[in-house]
């Protein structure tokens, strides 16, 4: 069962509340929004009050009849409150009455002129300017620009999982997580866009989703002014900016801006590759990787020049295409010999050949290698007994794939299917 918002009234200093686990400060009223979906309309699930009202979509309870009319209108998609400014229209009579305020400049901001809903919608916003993070961790200091991420933040301190699945033993730290998890005993994705009729289990999936159809991107980088659909992409963005490298290797002392490049750089210690082609048995670091090399096999060519009806099976490839057929884009040249090249990458490479740089030592012999492709994927195969090559119809490996490709045939044979290649 999600929270949408709680108040907490704090009359003392220091004071925790024992529903959200909120901890203040001072003697002031502050609303949190413990979920990412603050639209939601479900209420405490922490206090004692009676909920008679059952949705018969998802198993949420409510306490009072309009707000189970109004979750249910978040299944059926069907937006109820009309504004009659703008015409926009709402789930729910709350949503549309917040919304009106913005027609009214009730809550303006004074600095950019933006008109909020609500005045703590125009305080959070303010921070936005000022770059203030009034909410701290008293455990690691971290500090946050909502009251609500710090009590989500602090959870991972005291490994509190208040959220508990009452037909399984498992326990969540979020709301959504909790409900999320209920699908996997009823089944089902409640939540439906009714533009293109996908399904998703959660409604903040639905709405991320809904972005894609609308083009709204609200979230702007305040340095640069690109802009993004979701917060994790512009926190991931502004690390282009602060060169903030959060994620470090526990192998070795390198570090990452996110943490799924993290996850695939461990593979280079294990050497994991645990994607292998279903054509000639390759194996691969990631999915993107695998998908990328099965197209060798497919033919498939996904990427398509908007000014003609030419066809690429590789992003390089339609750069290229731009540059010389259409003068759209911009040649990188080498500065000692002239030869262009389409990305900044290629050209440093090549800048490296022209100056004998070979940066890539081996740990196993003195030898050293201009990129790290010539070091792992083809000299430290020498050293070691790692096979990269795997036949995707007995599991065998190999280290080379000319052993691979000859056993495969033999092995299709064998199983009576017909060779791919």
């Amino acid at each position: 069962m999600s929270v949408q918002s709680s108040v907490c009234y704090c009359h003392y200093q220091n004071f925790i509340c024992m529903l959200c686990i909120l901890y203040c400060t001072g003697e002031s009223s502050v609303e949190i929004e413990t979920e990412a979906d603050s639209n939601d309309i479900t209420e405490h699930p922490r206090d004692d009050k009676p909920r008679p009202y059952v949705c018969t979509v998802c198993d949420k309870r409510f306490t009072t009849k309009i707000n189970l009319t109004d979750h249910r209108n978040r299944h059926t998609g069907e937006n109820v409150y009309s504004c009659n400014q703008c015409g926009k229209r709402f789930l729910s009579q709350n949503s549309l009455y917040q919304h009106m305020n913005i027609h009214t400049s009730k809550y303006k901001c004074t600095e950019c002129g933006r008109c909020c809903q609500s005045d703590k919608d125009l305080a959070r916003h303010r921070r936005s300017h000022s770059g203030e993070k009034p909410f701290e961790c008293t455990v690691c200091s971290k500090r946050f620009t909502r009251a609500g991420y710090l009590t989500r933040h602090s959870r991972i301190h005291s490994g509190q999982k208040p959220y508990k699945c009452h037909m399984c033993d498992k326990a969540f730290t979020e709301s959504g997580n909790l409900s999320s998890h209920m699908r996997v005993h009823k089944g089902g994705r409640p939540y439906k866009c009714h533009v293109c009729d996908k399904a998703f289990t959660a409604s903040v999936s639905l709405k991320v989703h809904m972005r894609l159809h609308t083009g709204d991107k609200p979230y702007k980088c305040r340095t640069c002014g690109k802009v993004f659909s979701q917060s994790g992409a512009l926190s991931a963005h502004m690390r282009v900016h602060t060169g903030d490298k959060p994620y470090k290797c526990s192998l070795c002392d390198k570090s990452f801006s996110q943490f799924s490049t993290l996850q695939t750089h461990k593979r280079v210690h294990s050497y994991t590759k645990p994607y292998h082609c279903p054509y000639c048995g390759k194996l691969f670091k990631t999915k993107k990787d695998l998908k990328s090399h099965t197209r060798i096999h497919t033919g498939a060519k996904p990427y398509s020049c908007r000014h003609c009806s030419e066809r690429f099976t590789w992003r390089v490839q339609l750069k290229t295409h731009l540059l010389k057929s259409h003068n759209e884009g911009t040649w990188l040249t080498c500065r000692i010999c002239q030869k262009k090249f389409t990305y900044s990458g290629n050209l440093k490479i090549h800048l490296r050949r022209h100056e004998g740089l070979k940066p890539y030592v081996c740990s196993e012999c003195p030898k050293r290698f201009c990129t790290a492709a010539e070091l792992k994927d083809q000299h430290q195969l020498t050293h070691s007994d790692y096979r990269q090559f795997c036949c995707g119809l007995c599991g065998k490996n190999f280290k080379y794939k000319r052993y691979v490709k000859s056993h495969f045939k033999i092995c299709s044979d064998k199983l009576g299917v017909s060779s791919v290649l």
